[in-house]
C-alpha cells in the first residue's frame, strides 16, 4: 500500500442543499419519532385494510383484492421510507439563523433568520407524548418560511424554543 493518498478521495463540492458543510454541525431528533409515525401508518392501513377485506369479502370482486395487495405493497415501502426520512431530519443553530433540513425524494433545506422569527411554538399530541416527544414550530411573516423541528424531547424543545425567543428578541431589536 502506497502512502499517496492517506487523507482519501478528494471532498466533493458542497450542493444547495448541503451548504458550509465544515460549519454546520446538525443535530439529529429522536429516532422515537419513527415509532409514532409507524403507529400512524398502522392506524390508517388498519382502516384501509379493514375496508378493502369487507368490499371483497362482501362483494367477491377482484378489483377489492388487488387494491389489498396494493396497499400492503405500499405499506412495506412506507415503512423503509419512514426510517429514513426520520434519519433526514436535523437542524443547525448558526450565530444568525436556524438550518433545518428534511426529505427524502424532495429535500428541503430551510434557513430562518432569527430576527425574522415571530413566533416559537411548541407542541405535543397524544401520541408524541407517549414517546416523550415535542416539536418546536418557527413562525416567520412569511407563512412559505416557517419551519418545524419535529422529534424533540421535551427538554430539548424547551431549550431551543427559549434560545431561538431570545435570540429573535435580540435580532429585531436592531430593525
Amino acid at each position: 500500500m502506497n502512502g499517496d493518498n492517506l487523507a482519501g478521495p478528494p471532498s466533493a463540492p458542497a450542493g444547495p442543499l448541503e451548504p458550509w458543510p465544515d460549519t454546520v454541525r446538525w443535530q439529529p431528533i429522536s429516532r422515537d419519532l419513527i415509532w409514532v409515525e409507524l403507529i400512524r401508518l398502522g392506524v390508517l392501513l388498519a382502516v384501509l385494510l379493514i375496508g378493502l377485506g369487507l368490499g371483497w369479502a362482501f362483494s367477491g370482486q377482484w378489483l377489492f383484492g388487488a387494491a389489498l395487495g396494493a396497499v400492503v405493497l405500499l405499506a412495506g415501502w412506507r415503512v423503509a421510507t419512514i426510517v429514513r426520512a426520520v434519519q433526514a431530519w436535523g437542524y443547525a443553530e448558526r450565530e444568525h439563523d436556524l438550518l433545518v433540513r428534511h426529505g427524502l425524494l424532495v429535500r428541503r433545506l430551510s434557513i430562518v433568520p432569527y430576527s425574522r422569527m415571530q413566533f416559537v411554538d411548541v407542541s405535543a399530541g397524544p401520541l408524541e407524548r407517549a414517546f416523550d416527544l415535542a416539536t418546536v414550530q418557527l413562525h416567520t411573516a412569511a407563512a412559505a418560511s416557517d419551519a418545524r423541528v419535529p422529534g424533540l424531547r421535551p427538554a430539548e424543545a424547551a431549550r431551543l424554543r427559549d434560545r431561538l425567543t431570545a435570540l429573535g428578541e435580540d435580532r429585531a431589536e436592531g430593525l
